[in-house]
């Protein structure tokens, strides 16, 4: 299956050379789609001669530092207009493992979206504070709580859609630009009725480059979760080109 890997950039020139080859090296059937916000690093730069080196990788600019979540819609709109088959979102930083790319595709044969989950079993997280693992952890047991969701890592960037749902899901309002923007996209995933699958990973922590986590990035998922739930319960069509089920 023609498959997309999106992943957006800022300031990773160390990260970018080494995990382009590493994700087209897992199948000949991957192509990489680098969304870069204008990084001041220079990666954008690099990302440009990856993609006049091999035609498997492509090259989204953005004007300015735009955040997680308009980065991965640009690149979903951008693969469904390429006709890909299956779509994945992928950090550029080793947190999530390219030998894991296959398992997720494969997981496609029973789900509709495949999350590579740090807190199933089989799953774990390298060299990360207490602190961390307690607010990952439990920002994913609130988010499940509050919406009724039958996953336990709802924050994971690590995931393979079927192009079929984005096709269904109203991109233009989804309105979270942080970490929440993974816990919606899984809560309107569900509502709209497709099979969620979650496979362990192991996620090390960053080796290269800095962390995007922020204390504001935190406090914007805790106040996204009612926010979805408010606004599902008064206007369940809003978020589907088509109803859910």
């Amino acid at each position: 299956m023609k498959t997309l890997v999106i992943v957006p950039t800022y300031n990773e020139k160390e990260n970018l050379p080494l995990i382009v080859p590493a994700i087209l090296g897992q199948s000949d059937q991957l192509e990489v789609l680098v969304v870069d916000d204008n990084s001041p690093d220079g990666t954008g730069d690099i990302a440009d001669r990856l993609a006049a080196e091999n035609g498997r990788v492509h090259v989204l600019h953005r004007e300015g530092k735009r955040g997680l979540g308009t980065a991965y819609i640009a690149g979903f709109k951008y693969a469904l207009a390429a006709d890909y088959g299956a779509i994945i979102e992928m950090d550029a930083d080793f947190s999530h493992d390219p030998a894991d790319l296959t398992r997720l595709i494969a997981g496609l044969l029973q789900a509709d979206v495949v999350i590579g989950s740090r807190w199933i079993k089989g799953g774990k997280t390298v060299n990360w504070s207490p602190l961390r693992a307690f607010i990952s952890r439990g920002g994913s047991w609130y988010a499940r709580t509050v919406l009724s969701m039958p996953l336990r890592d709802l924050t994971s960037g690590f995931k393979c859609f079927r192009r079929e749902v984005l096709q269904t899901l109203k991109l233009d309002n989804i309105t979270s630009n942080g970490y929440g923007f993974q816990v919606e996209v899984n809560y309107l995933c569900h509502k709209a009725g497709f099979r969620l699958l979650e496979l362990p990973i192991i996620f090390p922590d960053r080796k290269l480059g800095r962390s995007k986590m922020s204390g504001q990035i935190v406090l914007e998922a805790v106040a996204l979760v009612w926010k979805l739930r408010l606004r599902s319960t008064a206007s369940p069509e809003i978020n589907f080109l088509k109803p859910p089920g």
